[in-house]
C-alpha cells in the first residue's frame, strides 16, 4: 500500500505577517513595472505547477506589477505531430519547419496552448488575452539562417523558422493599461505574410527589452545556472557567462537561452533570472523574496 503524501504544514499566523511585511517593499519597488516571464517545462505540464503559476501571475497583476507571459510549446507540438503521424525532425536542436509542419506549429502554440494559459489565468480571477506576433503586427520576422557547427559556409534550410527584425509592443502596452495580462504565442510574420516559428526564449528577451521590463524570469527544468560541479552560480555578469561560454560550461539547449538573456541584461533590462519552474510560487518567490531560486544575470 502507498503513503499517501504528507500534507504542507500549516503555516503560524505570526510567520504569515512576516512573510507578507517582507513582500512589501518588493510590492513598492516594482509597483508599475513590467515583469516578462517566460513559461515553459514542469510548470507547463504538471497540473499542480500550472495552477500555482497562474495564481502568482493574478497576484502580481493585483498589487500593481504588469506580467507579460510568453510560452513555449515543444513537447505539445511533438505530441500533435505524432497525433497526425508527422515525424519532427531536428538540425543542430532547431526543428526544421516546413509548411505542413508551421501548420502544426501554429494551432498548437496560438491556439490549444495559449488558450490553456489564457484560461488558468482567468480561472485564478485574472484578465488574460492571448496573442501571437502578427496581432498589432507585433513580431516582424525573417527565416533564420543556420550555420553548420563544423563547417560555417554550410547552411541548413529549417523552413520556416524565424529570426526577428524588429518588435512593435503597442498592442501589449495598451493591454497592460487597461488591467489586461498578455499572453504571447512565439510567431512571427514575413514580409510576404509568411509565418515562422521562433524560439520562445528569444522571443521573451526580446520582448523585455523593447518594453524596458524590469526583470526578465525565464522558468526551466533546473535551479538555475549549474558550475562544472554541478553547483548553483546564484549571481553571473556579462563577463563571467562569456568565460561559462568558453570553457563549455553552458552548453546545448541552455546556450540560447542564457544568449537571450544576457542580450537583455545588456540591452537595459535590469535583471534576469532563470529560475526553477518545478518549485510551486516560484515566481512569487522570487520577485517578493529575498531568497534567491535561481541564477540571476546582470550586465556587469
Amino acid at each position: 500500500m502507498t503513503t499517501p503524501p504528507a500534507s504542507p504544514t500549516p503555516i503560524a499566523n505570526h510567520d504569515k505577517a512576516d512573510i507578507l511585511a517582507q513582500a512589501l517593499p518588493y510590492i513598492r519597488k516594482f509597483h508599475g513595472k513590467t515583469m516578462v516571464i517566460k513559461y515553459g517545462g514542469n510548470a507547463m505540464t504538471d497540473p499542480a505547477l500550472q495552477k500555482a503559476f497562474a495564481e502568482d501571475v493574478v497576484l502580481l497583476k493585483l498589487v500593481g506589477i504588469n506580467p507579460v507571459v510568453v510560452h513555449g510549446g515543444g513537447p505539445q507540438i511533438e505530441q500533435a505531430l505524432k497525433r497526425l503521424g508527422m515525424k519532427g525532425e531536428f538540425i543542430q536542436g532547431m526543428r526544421v519547419t516546413d509548411a505542413p509542419t508551421m501548420e502544426v506549429v501554429e494551432w498548437v502554440l496560438g491556439g490549444e496552448v495559449q488558450q490553456d494559459i489564457v484560461g488558468l489565468i482567468n480561472q485564478a480571477g485574472g484578465k488574460a488575452v492571448g496573442l501571437t506576433g502578427r496581432d498589432g503586427a507585433m513580431i516582424r520576422a525573417q527565416k533564420l539562417k543556420l550555420h553548420d557547427n563544423a563547417d560555417p559556409s554550410i547552411e541548413h534550410d529549417i523552413g520556416q523558422v524565424g529570426d526577428i527584425v524588429s518588435v512593435d509592443p503597442s498592442v501589449v502596452k495598451a493591454l497592460q493599461d487597461d488591467a489586461f495580462i498578455p499572453v504571447i504565442s512565439p510567431i512571427g510574420f514575413g514580409e510576404n505574410n509568411e509565418s515562422y516559428n521562433i524560439n520562445a526564449d528569444v522571443v521573451a528577451a526580446k520582448l523585455a527589452t523593447v518594453l524596458h521590463a524590469e526583470k526578465l524570469l525565464m522558468l526551466t527544468n533546473i535551479s538555475g545556472v549549474l558550475d562544472k560541479q554541478g553547483q548553483l552560480l546564484t549571481d553571473l555578469t556579462a563577463r563571467r557567462i562569456d568565460e561559462l561560454f568558453a570553457d563549455g560550461t553552458i552548453s546545448g539547449g541552455m546556450l540560447p537561452k542564457i544568449a537571450g538573456a544576457l542580450d537583455a541584461a545588456k540591452s537595459g533590462v535590469n535583471a534576469v533570472h532563470i529560475v526553477d519552474g518545478r518549485v510551486p510560487h516560484v515566481l512569487l518567490l522570487e520577485i517578493l523574496t529575498e531568497q534567491a531560486f535561481g541564477t540571476m544575470i546582470r550586465s556587469h
